[in-house]
């Protein structure tokens, strides 16, 4: 399949979330996303509650935006769009700390609708873009790896886990699980290529 074939898959993706009824899209937006925006938020200063807050300001901004919104990737990508909006609202809770300061950015940015990416000014002050791009490839690793882990035997996973994550020694795995370790190499190769699929697809088709 190659990237033209990939297009229609991801706008129908989008058609879904424009749907603010369709739940299961939803759930899968949000699981696959909370993580990334919560991490931006605390590396950018914000403390546990006002990371947790922002990832919610930020979905709902998201799901006002999705009826206009237009995926158009000349004029920028679902990941810049995503980190301009997080960084409003992050920017929005620092701006609570700063009343004086808020009160005279707020009218710039109260609008929800932002339909196109460049509709929205990047927030260079936060120094977001570096942070962000770090964590979006860490957020769609782990994404992937709770996609796989969703569809795979329990069993199979954590022998999976332990020996790549937790790197336990294949021997004790083995004792562990009374199984041969030639079986623990083959779970290891089979979930890999699963996660790696799973991760490209992420890449392809971030919503």
């Amino acid at each position: 399949m190659n990237f033209n074939d990939r297009i229609p898959t991801r706008q129908s993706l989008l058609s879904r979330l424009k749907n603010w009824d369709d739940q299961e899209s939803w759930r899968v937006f949000f699981e696959t996303y909370w993580r990334l925006i919560y991490s931006a938020a605390v590396k950018a200063g914000l403390t546990d509650a006002e990371a947790q807050d922002v990832v919610q300001e930020t979905v709902v901004s998201v799901m006002k935006s999705m009826p206009t919104f237009e995926y158009q990737t000349k004029k920028g990508s679902f990941k810049t769009w995503l980190m301009r909006l997080t960084g409003w609202r992050i920017m929005d809770e620092l701006g609570r700390r700063q009343p004086e300061i808020e009160a005279q950015k707020r009218g710039s940015r109260t609008s929800t609708h932002t339909g196109t990416v460049e509709r929205i000014a990047e927030p260079t002050d936060l120094g977001l873009e570096a942070i962000w791009d770090k964590e979006w490839e860490t957020n769609l690793m782990e994404a992937a790896i709770d996609r796989v882990k969703r569809k795979v035997d329990g069993k199979q996973y954590q022998i999976f886990d332990l020996y790549v994550f937790k790197q336990w020694p294949v021997g004790r795995i083995a004792r562990a699980f009374k199984i041969q370790p030639g079986k623990i190499y083959v779970t290891k190769h089979r979930i890999g290529l699963l996660v790696k699929k799973e991760l490209a697809n992420l890449r392809t088709k971030p919503i």
